[in-house]
């Protein structure tokens, strides 16, 4: 996104973005799942032989699971029950209707390879210059940050963070050491790069 401009977009699938700057403080980002957990962490799940957690997803029939396959063939469950469920539908008109491509069930994720995927997607840039000076917008920001940051902290926590603090801070940490993977992806980079002959020119052991 432009430096003076705020972003919503949204897909077929549910997800969707905000963006926005803030100040003299990194972006506040907000890129979120209108399900209650992201399906990736499912299939992690399901390459990993756990089970999941109880109200994550139901099965095929209708049921409540803990069986990561069958939360795969079935549903992953909204978050915020009827309000999630809302959500995710008026986000499907938008991204799928409005635009022209598929939605509902004529969408297929990244994880349905064999499928084309259908999903669309709709952004709208406002141009904060319109509505006030840059500045003042920032200054704004500012303002609205330090409040979040005032509220008395939860027992046990030492800090408020708002939206795109963390992932901000992590991507500094990255660009001074490097990316760190887990160690099961890097396990999976490891078997892929065997078998197609490049386990050699893998940057890392």
């Amino acid at each position: 996104m432009a430096a003076t401009g705020a972003v919503c977009s949204g897909s077929a699938s549910t997800p969707w973005s905000w963006a926005a700057p803030a100040g003299t403080h990194a972006p506040l980002v907000l890129d979120i799942a209108n399900t209650g957990v992201a399906r990736g962490k499912i299939y992690l799940a399901r390459q990993r032989g756990q089970a999941i957690p109880e109200g994550w997803a139901i099965n095929a029939e209708g049921a409540p699971t803990i069986d990561p396959q069958e939360a795969i063939d079935g549903i992953i469950l909204p978050m915020a029950q009827h309000k999630g469920y809302a959500i995710s539908v008026a986000m499907d008109m938008l991204s799928g209707v409005l635009t022209g491509s598929a939605f509902g069930s004529g969408v297929h994720g990244p994880y349905q390879a064999q499928e084309r995927s259908g999903a669309g997607h709709l952004m709208i840039a406002l141009d904060i210059a319109a509505f006030q000076p840059i500045e003042g917008f920032g200054a704004r920001m500012d303002a609205m940050i330090a409040g979040l940051k005032a509220v008395p902290l939860a027992q046990g926590y030492d800090a408020v963070f708002y939206p795109g603090e963390i992932e901000a801070r992590n991507d500094a940490d990255h660009r001074r050491a490097g990316l760190q993977l887990p160690d099961d992806t890097l396990d999976d980079l490891r078997t892929l790069a065997g078998e197609i002959g490049i386990a050699d020119r893998l940057p890392f052991s």
